[in-house]
């Protein structure tokens, strides 16, 4: 979960889609949760009474582990709801309402999809139903002077030729009047703290204006995060629509440079993006950094190299951006896009944790960042600037008022001695067992693969 000024406050991989709806982060010890979510469970089930689908009922449910974000939970009772809404899904939704989340400092942002909806959405049936007399027509961009691949006697628009997915009309004053009224409740009811929003780069402008002010009276610190692939994201990412937006061009930098040697890329990426220069076009801005996702191969897989795993996550704790972790990934799990079962083999389910050197190390960063520290801060907020850049080795600076932090990157199997200036002094090793201060003669020494984070004293 990721502050909106760039702040990790915890290390929060997303849990398991259910209908591809929610994203929801559980996090607490066993018995924390077990005894909540039955308190909790007992509460609203004998006071909550919600219209249509939404009456609450207890249910026992057969006794089971449930894999959420490597912590496993045993759930003997939870709380299961009339209609076709996953059990687990609300329980996690009541888990907020109790602030069993918030207690421990975890913000909560849930995948918003408001460019399209499925063709079982009930406004969307109305109109099926009742044709040209259906309230909901304007709903939708729809023509009755053609037909559906479906035969539903109109035509409508689909998301990018997927016309199981209808897409919105947002320019329509009830249907963001709907929109926001969702998320008024899942802000107030459950506690939600921010959206990522689905395909934002296809969204109205208008609509995310109306969003932003929303939701920053709703909650001064509610975060907009955005999906976006490619071109200016300042377009969308600015004062008047969202906080941050995913960082496509650094994660294709990332991988690429560690597969095709050439750290080179990757540097070019950062100063573009957040260098000193005037002409760098991110600077002062917090995007979403990532080396994989559910749309994307798993780092393990797309790597040539399975080595560079330990440097990529280097690389990106180190750099600008909010770093976000995949769930499974801090395990180093592959999974590979396009396969016969479609994308499914990058979201599977896991019946185990499985920790191991990996997961350490990338906790370890994850800590580096979420400290209360001058570290900290030089990574979160601090300029960014290129000291050496070789083709197999990257050493690049993080600077802000009170700290320098500089970041050494060997991305191969051999050693390396970066020589510069900046590597004068005294620095405490960041890295390293108890984090000593070390004296530099101008020179560091890289073992192979290593990445080392360096603090001026």
């Amino acid at each position: 979960a990721a502050h909106k000024e760039g702040i990790v406050r915890r290390i929060v991989l997303p849990a398991y889609h259910f209908q591809a709806e929610v994203v929801v982060a559980l996090c607490d010890l066993e018995r924390q949760v077990a005894v909540a979510a039955r308190r909790i469970a007992q509460h609203r089930g004998l006071t909550a009474r919600h219209a249509r689908q939404d009456t609450l009922r207890l249910a026992k449910l057969p006794d089971k582990r449930l894999l959420v974000h490597g912590i496993h939970i045993r759930m003997s009772q939870a709380v299961a709801l009339d209609g076709n809404k996953a059990g687990i899904r609300h329980l996690a939704h009541l888990l907020l309402r109790h602030f069993v989340l918030h207690a421990h400092g975890i913000r909560v942002v849930l995948d918003a999809v408001f460019n399209h909806v499925g063709r079982g959405f009930w406004a969307f049936r109305d109109v099926q139903e009742r044709k040209w007399d259906s309230p909901y027509k304007d709903w939708f961009h729809i023509s009755f002077d053609g037909d559906s691949c479906y035969g539903d006697g109109f035509w409508y628009e689909g998301w990018e030729g997927h016309f199981e997915l209808v897409k919105l009309n947002l320019q329509n004053p009830a249907v963001v009047d709907y929109l926001l009224e969702s998320v008024r409740r899942w802000a107030e009811v459950f506690g939600v703290d921010g959206l990522r929003l689905d395909v934002a780069y296809m969204l109205d402008r208008d609509f995310m204006r109306r969003l932003h002010s929303f939701t920053r009276e709703l909650k001064p610190d509610f975060v907009l995060i955005g999906e976006t692939l490619h071109g200016d994201y300042n377009q969308i990412v600015n004062e008047e629509m969202l906080d941050s937006c995913t960082n496509y061009e650094c994660y294709k930098g990332l991988y690429s440079s560690f597969n095709s040697v050439n750290m080179f890329e990757i540097a070019h990426s950062l100063h573009r993006q957040f260098g000193g220069d005037p002409w760098c076009i991110y600077r002062g801005k917090h995007l979403l950094s990532f080396v994989d996702n559910h749309d994307v191969p798993r780092l393990a897989s797309i790597l040539t190299d399975k080595s560079c795993l330990r440097p990529a996550y280097g690389m990106l704790f180190g750099m600008p951006g909010i770093p976000c972790v995949y769930y499974g990934s801090e395990w180093g799990i592959a999974g590979e896009k396009g396969g016969s079962d479609g994308d499914w083999a990058l979201r599977p389910a896991l019946d185990e944790p499985a920790p191991n050197d990996l997961t350490t190390f990338v906790t370890q960063l994850a800590h580096l960042r979420s400290a209360n520290d001058a570290a900290a801060r030089a990574l979160n907020y601090g300029a960014y600037r290129n000291v050496v850049i070789q083709n197999k080795q990257l050493l690049f600076e993080r600077a802000c008022d009170d700290a320098t932090v500089l970041v050494a990157v060997n991305a191969v199997n051999e050693p390396y001695s970066f020589g510069a200036g900046e590597l004068n002094g005294s620095f405490v090793d960041l890295l390293a067992d108890d984090a000593p201060t070390v004296e530099l003669p101008g020179s560091l020494e890289l073992a192979p693969y290593e990445v080392r984070y360096l603090l001026r004293a």
